[in-house]
């Protein structure tokens, strides 16, 4: 049996190994059509590779994907973050958990992962093919018939997976919708917030430890830690909110408003009596060296002029109508968004092959027997957090099995 795996990314090698651990026998080839294989591995979490999240249960851990999170419910059971804490501590790396749940490598290099896929595709004797981009797919009565792009003559497999890896146009997956499968139509997943010529653009690199983040006119919610760019918002509470609002902003063209309640407090009059209990007891203090709430000072001050209020004022001067202000600036506060920023290296798509169009136990597609799917080809993705490279992990590590107990 030559089973080719179409892709040299996360998804692609390690559908590869289990394939070939699978069926011994079997010739397994690994197709990139790029000169360099994992570079998402490399790069992930800023050189050090966020492999999975430290989730304590799959009930928790699927929480974490807007789209995906049935199947990869079931899928799952058969392999989750704690399998790939075996597999790779099998091959000697050891993965350790952040306060956030976040899981990277001891070394803190992502250097020790690609390692590991390239000493295991050496040891199970997987060729790795550069340059090998595939322009069509031809099913066979026996397998499919490849043909690539340049410089490589038509070659015959008798299995494929396609891990090909998310795209960000709908062209980058017609070769599929041509064999039959339904796509649905890639949108950028996890990017920031632009913000063009607001002030709070002046507090770039400062962290907001904990604040809810909201879209007015919609359901959607976020809360966690937000970082201030030099374009914008970021961090974990905005990323988490444009994975799950990926198609509504699409809709929107990018432009709506998001209302940030920095105090994390629903409740607005319990911030106006914590306001009025520390004006009791410090009524000599200025408003300035008072935080409130547990923001960075310069973050503190910024909210104080958006209420119009000195920095210098003391408490005891403050009354209702400047309380109620600051309170309203703590609690409701409001940004007009126009436009994203995507990581256009760690690009991540909502959308890709349905998965109406593939059998869920083995990622088998239902139009076209032989051939298996695994990594951000599907419509799945994650938030931020390990959690894209986890559903890499379990749909490569299934549809390496082709089919074997589906």
């Amino acid at each position: 049996m030559k089973i080719g795996v179409i892709g040299g990314g996360a998804a692609g090698f390690f559908a590869a190994i289990h394939a070939k651990e699978n069926h011994p026998q079997a010739e397994v080839l690994i197709l990139e059509k790029s000169q360099e294989t994992l570079s998402k591995v490399k790069i992930s979490g800023g050189g050090r590779c966020n492999v999975t999240n430290a989730c304590p249960s799959i009930s928790q851990l699927v929480k974490s994907y807007p789209r995906g999170s049935k199947l990869l419910k079931k899928a799952f059971q058969e392999f989750n973050n704690q399998h790939t804490l075996s597999w790779f501590a099998d091959r000697g790396v050891a993965i350790v958990a952040e306060p956030d749940g976040r899981m990277f490598p001891k070394s803190n290099s992502s250097q020790s992962i690609i390692d590991v896929f390239l000493t295991e595709t050496k040891r199970l004797q997987i060729p790795v093919i550069l340059g090998a981009g595939v322009k069509q797919i031809i099913p066979l009565e026996e397998g499919f018939k490849l043909k690539f792009q340049r410089g490589r003559e038509d070659e015959h497999f008798d299995k494929l997976i396609i891990a090909s890896g998310g795209s960000a146009r709908k062209k980058g997956l017609e070769w599929m919708e041509d064999l039959g499968h339904k796509i649905v139509e890639p949108v950028p997943s996890l990017f920031t917030f632009n913000m063009p010529k607001n002030p709070i653009q002046k507090l770039m690199g400062l962290v907001a430890k904990e604040v809810q983040v909201s879209i007015q006119g919609t359901k959607l919610q976020s809360e966690g830690p937000l970082l201030i760019t030099h374009w914008g918002m970021s961090g974990p509470a905005i990323l988490k909110l444009s994975a799950f609002g990926a198609r509504d902003f699409a809709k929107m063209n990018y432009e709506f408003k998001v209302q940030v309640n920095w105090a994390k407090e629903a409740n607005q009059q319990k911030m106006l009596d914590k306001l009025e209990a520390l004006q009791e007891e410090h009524p000599k203090k200025q408003l300035g060296k008072l935080k409130a709430i547990d923001v960075p000072e310069r973050l503190w001050h910024f909210l104080l002029a958006k209420a119009e209020l000195s920095a210098d004022k003391k408490m005891e001067d403050l009354g209702k109508k400047a309380f109620n202000k600051l309170t309203s600036v703590l609690c409701h506060d409001v940004y007009e968004v126009k436009g994203k920023t995507t990581f256009k290296e760690e690009f991540v798509t909502a959308g890709g092959v349905s998965l109406e169009s593939i059998h869920p136990k083995s990622m088998e597609s239902k139009v076209c027997p032989g051939m298996y799917f695994a990594g951000e080809v599907l419509d799945i993705d994650g938030i931020t957090g390990g959690f894209n490279f986890q559903a890499a992990w379990t749909t490569g590590y299934l549809a390496g099995r082709l089919g074997i107990s589906a």
